[in-house]
């Protein structure tokens, strides 16, 4: 744990309300149909432990300790009791954007995926064009293409993308290297450049911002190790954010929403709408956008809902073993 944290709690206190879920989603996204992920409750409330599947025990150890800093310490004051927020748009059909926008009723922002590897460009565009015919010209379109083009392919996709009134476009190559270079050739475009892995995948989440490789950051809580950690990357950065979630249950948005709720400055929409991308959520009142934006507060599970969504055997069993290796790194 950081210094400024509490104590680890005993991983007998974490597993003791343990519940693993796994929720179908709408549609396909970062290239899988269903979210799984660990909810407890601590003494501050329930909390949540979802590091994506691939992540090895060291990264995933900083999501677990976020997720021990939520539960059992009281979240940071807010400044704010709602949360405006973007729809998300995965890499869809163009047919289908109206029907994934419709799931996020009073956004008037959209994050659109792009940059995935089996898509193209051209396929790209025609996404890109159909959510903008559907928010209008006031509407905002943002991308984030996952680190997905090396440099060549960003300043060309940038091209074809621009005259879309791009917000920002979110991480459109890996390296913080890349990121400086796609700054400087595409600066005259006036297309922000985000990081997000850059932050959240990095040993150190402020050298992007040292590097002048990016206008603004992308936070997320779990990832940066929890609310205090993520605060203190965006002091020290100076530069503007934008609070998202990683798919996460409506008890991980809520997470989300603490932090973008205690940050100085927000002047973007923030990624923390996704439970709308959730055919089913562990609660009867899941985290989705009510005229665009999600209020602030911690969610409580429904017992039933953890019952009917419980992973099999076999997954509890492997996240559970997840939960106590990176207890273990925390505590080592």
């Amino acid at each position: 744990m950081t210094d400024d944290a509490a104590p680890l709690p005993p991983l007998t206190d974490v597993l003791a309300t343990a519940r693993v879920v796994a929720l179908p989603l709408v549609t396909r996204f970062r290239g899988i149909d269903v979210r799984e992920a660990v909810l407890f409750e601590g003494p501050a409330g329930w909390t949540e432990f979802s590091p994506f599947a691939e992540y090895d025990d060291e990264e995933a150890a900083a999501w677990l300790e976020a997720s021990l800093d939520y539960g059992w310490r009281p979240a940071p004051p807010a400044r704010r009791d709602r949360i405006r927020v973007n729809a998300t748009v995965p890499a869809v059909d163009p047919d289908s954007v109206s029907a994934v926008l419709a799931r996020f009723p009073g956004c008037r922002t959209a994050k659109v995926k792009v940059a995935a590897g089996d898509q193209t460009l051209a396929q790209d565009v025609a996404r890109v064009r159909a959510v903008r015919e559907v928010l209008g010209p006031e509407g905002r379109v943002r991308l984030d293409a996952n680190g997905g083009w090396n440099v060549d392919e960003a300043e060309h996709a940038l091209h074809a993308l621009a005259e879309f009134d791009l917000e920002y476009v979110e991480q459109p190559c890996a390296s913080v290297a890349e990121l400086a270079e796609i700054r400087r050739r595409t600066k005259y475009m006036g297309i922000p450049i985000a990081a997000d892995e850059s932050v959240r995948r990095a040993a150190d989440p402020l050298a992007v911002a040292q590097a002048g490789a990016a206008d603004l950051l992308v936070v997320k809580a779990q990832p940066l190790g929890g609310i205090r950690r993520a605060l203190a990357v965006v002091e020290a950065a100076g530069l503007p954010v934008n609070v998202s979630s990683a798919l996460d249950t409506s008890v991980g948005l809520a997470m989300g929403a603490a932090l973008a709720a205690a940050v100085q400055e927000l002047d973007y929409d923030c990624g923390l709408g996704t439970a709308s991308l959730l055919a089913a959520d562990v609660t009867a009142e899941p985290l989705v956008p009510v005229d665009g934006a999600v209020p602030v507060g911690r969610v409580v599970p429904d017992a039933a809902l953890l019952d009917r969504h419980a992973a099999d055997a076999e997954r509890t069993a492997w996240w559970l073993a997840r939960l106590e290796r990176c207890h273990a790194v925390l505590a080592g």
